[in-house]
């Protein structure tokens, strides 16, 4: 009686010291999640923080260009404009020479990135796959020229363009910037990540290198055709110094030096920040637009891959 007594009360202990341990363990599961939850929120607290100090001056940009000069003056930073007016982009349309500007950006964005992407792609295919005497010393002076400064170039450049006879012409204003050392660059990494086994049935076929290049690898590197067309398209938008050095005619200013030129009180008298900031506002669409309509085939180094 007493024995059997003593092993329920052994029995009853060790089933209590269980549901102590599994109301410990509970409890420790419960507090994790907390913690994560807490954690999370902290996270998601500090994004949208950096979010708006980023898109502040954005939206910033948008109220001034529709407000008054003097409401500009007096409070340059409200995000509400008082009296809400369209007179910055009339003006800028209407009574000043934006209309040129923004064709000539166009003509010479469409041009480079067209350029670019062609020229670099095949620049960048022959380093990846051709094999000739000097290619290791190209490539070198190719990551040399990156490592350069822009500003460097400058007056070289004015120089060869002078000397070739395009100065301030569509031609002197392209034709520098149809390859970049940074597109050449990424289109060969790309290329030799592509199997060169994708190339030998072409090959058995009987086509050539070029068209093993335009018709079999060139359509397997659209990620990275993609990624040269939003940098071309956004480089040779915002381009100013070249633009400064190849070409001094009005009826060939672009966006960025015509905005520029704002600054020296080119259309009225005063702060001109509606005026500024509407065609500010206006340059950033262009590249908003194609970021946003290319930026799911931004580079994706595995899309097109073929495993041997």
């Amino acid at each position: 009686m007493s024995l059997t007594l003593g092993r329920n009360a052994g029995r009853t202990t060790g089933g209590g010291r269980s549901r102590g341990t599994n109301r410990g363990t509970n409890g420790g599961l419960r507090r994790r999640p907390r913690k994560a939850l807490a954690w999370q929120i902290g996270l998601y607290a500090l994004l949208i923080g950096l979010a708006l100090v980023y898109v502040y001056p954005f939206l910033v940009q948008l109220a001034t260009s529709v407000k008054t000069e003097a409401d500009a003056a007096a409070d340059p930073v409200s995000l509400v404009p008082d009296p809400l007016t369209w007179s910055a982009y009339a003006r800028l349309f209407l009574r000043s020479d934006f209309p040129v500007w923004f064709a000539n950006s166009a003509i010479v964005t469409v041009l480079v990135t067209a350029g670019r992407v062609f020229f670099d792609s095949l620049a960048g295919y022959a380093l990846a796959r051709l094999h000739f005497r000097g290619r290791g010393v190209i490539f070198a002076a190719l990551v040399a020229v990156m490592a350069v400064p822009t500003v460097v170039l400058l007056i070289p450049k004015f120089l060869v363009i002078n000397q070739l006879g395009i100065y301030d012409s569509y031609a002197g204003m392209v034709l520098p910037l149809l390859v970049d050392a940074a597109g050449v660059f990424i289109m060969k990494n790309f290329f030799e990540s592509i199997p060169a086994s994708v190339e030998e049935q072409a090959r058995i076929d009987g086509a050539g290198t070029f068209r093993i290049f335009w018709s079999v690898v060139l359509p397997m590197a659209r990620p990275a055709l993609v990624t040269i067309v939003i940098l071309s398209f956004q480089g040779s938008w915002n381009e100013l110094s070249h633009f400064i050095v190849a070409a001094q005619s009005p009826d060939l200013t672009t966006l960025t030096k015509g905005v520029a030129s704002l600054a020296s009180g080119q259309l009225s008298q005063g702060s001109q920040y509606p005026i500024k900031l509407a065609a500010a506002a206006i340059m950033t669409i262009p590249v908003a637009v194609v970021f946003f309509v290319f930026q799911r085939r931004i580079m994706n180094t595995s899309e097109g891959a073929v495993k041997e």
